[in-house]
């Protein structure tokens, strides 16, 4: 038998768990603090980066622990500024996260990924058709915001202004390692970026929307609705069978109740299928119940998949009835279509 002693990765380390380590090898606790910074704070990637600590220190972390960092694998850049990048893991899984900049806005957004693949099965979505691998860590989360981050000053010299959790992977189904990324993100322990900033979208589990508000986090919440009608959403997805419009507009209305955060709703408009004057009516009816904002999104090609993108005519005509009916309502158009990083394209597809 072996007694080579596998290493654990000490980001899954909290830091009261750090500092029993550090005591249990006769150190002093504010190491534990000063690796903690390291790691989450000055997005440390290798122990020898630690440079206020001392070698022999470093190379017992070397010794007990791991730092699985994800590495970047391919970057692609769109004709409109958008840029992918594919990351590696520790263990040679691919996943995607996007950059969209909108310079005229001052706003530079990325959207991160939390699961290699995802097991939802959406029809219209590229994502649904991978098999889901497994969920990303925290700390894989957290390094999509720190390298896209760079990629952000470097290209445009201009950092992050916002995060969404609307790449690869659906975010409620690995809440633990999605909230505690958000944490590390957002607190002054790690990169201190305002949870305001942060929108979590959600195909619609609705336990884990109120959790997710019992839990405070204070961020965004995104419904991937699509449908306004049950018979509509069934057809496209699945998950709706068990998160049925009643039950999801009941979570919505307790995470709204419980912390004023915004939400809004994603509209991909299909030709022939949920743009019809009715389908507007039904969605008006689903933006009666507590302050949410529309944003209607061009449906993207998926090789293989039979969905056609809705009409400009018939987008803008939906859109102006809703909003003639008071609701708030973004017409968004696609960004990164000719490198497959628009909504529901990603899919760790190679592209010369």
């Amino acid at each position: 038998m072996s007694t080579t002693a596998t290493k654990i990765d000490i980001r899954q380390f909290e830091l009261p768990e750090l500092e029993e380590w550090f005591k249990a090898k006769g150190q002093a606790r504010f190491r534990a603090k000063q690796v903690y910074e390291w790691l989450w704070k000055k997005s440390a990637f290798t122990f020898e980066e630690m440079t206020n600590l001392s070698k022999d220190l470093r190379k017992e972390l070397e010794e007990h622990f791991e730092i699985n960092p994800i590495t970047l694998d391919q970057v692609q850049h769109s004709r409109d500024g958008t840029i992918k990048s594919r990351f590696r893991l520790h263990d040679g899984h691919l996943m995607e996260s996007v950059l969209i900049p909108v310079p005229e806005d001052n706003r530079f957004t990325v959207c991160v990924s939390c699961q290699v693949g995802c097991s939802l099965s959406c029809a219209f979505c590229a994502t649904g058709l991978m098999e889901r691998k497994r969920n990303l860590t925290a700390a894989e989360i957290y390094d999509q915001v720190v390298l896209v981050n760079k990629q952000c000053l470097e290209t445009y010299d201009h950092p992050l202004t916002n995060i969404v959790y609307m790449g690869m992977g659906e975010p409620l189904l690995t809440y633990r390692e999605v909230k505690k990324s958000i944490e590390m993100i957002s607190s002054e322990a790690g990169l201190g970026m305002s949870p305001r900033r942060i929108t979590v979208s959600t195909a619609g589990i609705a336990k884990m929307i109120k959790k997710l508000a019992d839990d405070d986090l204070r961020v965004n919440l995104a419904l991937s609705l699509h449908a306004a009608d049950d018979v509509k959403r069934d057809k496209i997805m699945p998950i709706n069978e068990h998160n049925n419009l009643e039950v999801l507009m009941e979570s919505l209305k307790y995470f709204h109740q419980k912390t004023k955060n915004k939400i809004s709703y994603e509209y991909i408009a299909f030709n022939d299928f949920n743009v019809t004057m009715q389908d507007a009516r039904n969605l008006l009816k689903l933006c009666k119940h507590f302050p949410v904002r529309v944003n209607i999104i061009e449906y993207n090609s998926v090789e293989g998949l039979n969905f056609e993108k809705a009409s400009e005519d018939r987008i803008n005509d939906f859109a102006k009835f809703l909003r003639d009916n008071g609701v708030m309502i973004t017409v968004r158009r696609s960004r990164g279509k000719d490198i497959d990083a628009a909504c529901g394209q990603l899919a760790n597809k190679d592209r010369d």
